[in-house]
């Protein structure tokens, strides 16, 4: 990788030169050429003069600015540009160590790799980036690239320092006209249901981190080139329309979510596991009562039964009694 600038960091008296490598590359994102649709020809943008009308070539362009809205435009030579006092124009100078949250993401520009670019400035860049990491802070300072002065953020990640370029704060427009002038009012039902929704979320994917986009392009193209029908998997139709039943919306939204990663079969799968255990317990419970009324049932008979044997023989043994207290009265008598 070709640094696309060098120039030293500034923290406090300690320099630190390096070289910034680009972090991004737009290059592999989908991008069109414009064409002539009568006949394919290619639109080119080409390079005019607006006082000849001829075109004109790279080495023939330079810079201008326009000091107000009126058509004077003032050439600008790199010598202009190189004799501008900017202490920015080689160094960046940190002037504040912030939270990394307090800086507003909409402020975040292009991103650039920091390495040393010369052997003395290993230990001072170990040093900045461990201290960051330690105090949980990222250094905020300014920085002349490409010809103009802008903010920068810089933080360690993975080892390295990397710099991010930042918007000056009167390049973020206002609000204005953006939110709705009555603002909508959600229940906390709500609330807790949309919060089990993020919940269900869970992490991302590596199918997710993939450009879907650019494959189906170029299986377009393939089949324009090979007059076919283009070729796509079939996915799962998304639902459209308004919503009108806000929670009922949160609610399935959750089940399709655990759906999508077969929680609900492991779910299904153990309330059937569980409507079987409780089944059998119950099952289980009826007999254990029925041979505990049998038990009783029979306990009740034999003593019923028990009952009447010993009546029975209380009875048989009066009668004898009785013959026996006569005759000896008989006896008495003669």
């Amino acid at each position: 990788m070709r640094p696309t600038a060098k120039f030293s960091i500034s923290f406090g008296l300690v320099t630190i030169p390096v070289a910034a490598y680009n972090a991004t590359d737009t290059s592999a994102s989908v991008s069109f050429v414009r064409i002539h649709t009568a006949d394919g020809g290619r639109v080119r943008n080409q390079p005019v003069c607006s006082l000849e009308g001829v075109e004109i070539t790279p080495d023939e362009i330079g810079r201008g600015y326009k000091p107000g809205d009126g058509d004077t435009v003032v050439p600008l030579t790199d010598e202009d540009l190189d004799a501008l006092p900017l202490p920015t124009a080689k160094t960046l100078t940190i002037l504040a160590f912030v939270a990394g949250g307090d800086i507003d993401p909409l402020q975040m520009g292009k991103g650039y790799y920091l390495g040393i670019d010369s052997p003395a400035a290993a230990k001072p860049y170990v040093l900045l980036r461990e201290a960051m990491e330690r105090h949980q802070r990222v250094g905020l300072g300014k920085i002349a690239l490409h010809g103009r002065e802008t903010l920068a953020m810089i933080r360690p990640m993975e080892g390295a320092l990397v710099m991010q370029v930042l918007l000056w704060p009167h390049q973020i427009r206002p609000m204005d006209g953006v939110l709705p002038e009555r603002q909508a009012e959600v229940a906390r039902n709500e609330v807790s249901a949309a919060e089990a929704l993020m919940d269900s979320f869970g992490e991302l994917s590596e199918d997710d981190l993939h450009d879907h986009y650019r494959e189906a392009l170029e299986e377009i193209v393939a089949a324009k080139l090979a007059h076919r029908e283009p070729e796509f998997p079939a996915g799962e139709e998304q639902p459209a329309g308004e919503v009108m039943d806000l929670m009922a919306a949160l609610q399935d939204s959750v089940r399709a979510a655990k759906r999508s990663r077969g929680e609900d079969e492991e779910d299904g799968a153990r309330s059937g596991r569980s409507a079987k255990k409780s089944a059998a317990q119950k099952t289980a419970a009826q007999k254990s009562t029925a041979k505990k009324s049998t038990a009783k049932k029979s306990t009740a008979e034999k003593t019923t039964a028990a009952k009447a044997a010993a009546a029975k023989k209380s009875a048989a043994k009066k009668p004898a009694a009785a013959k026996k207290t006569a005759g000896r009265g008989g006896r008495r008598a003669g």
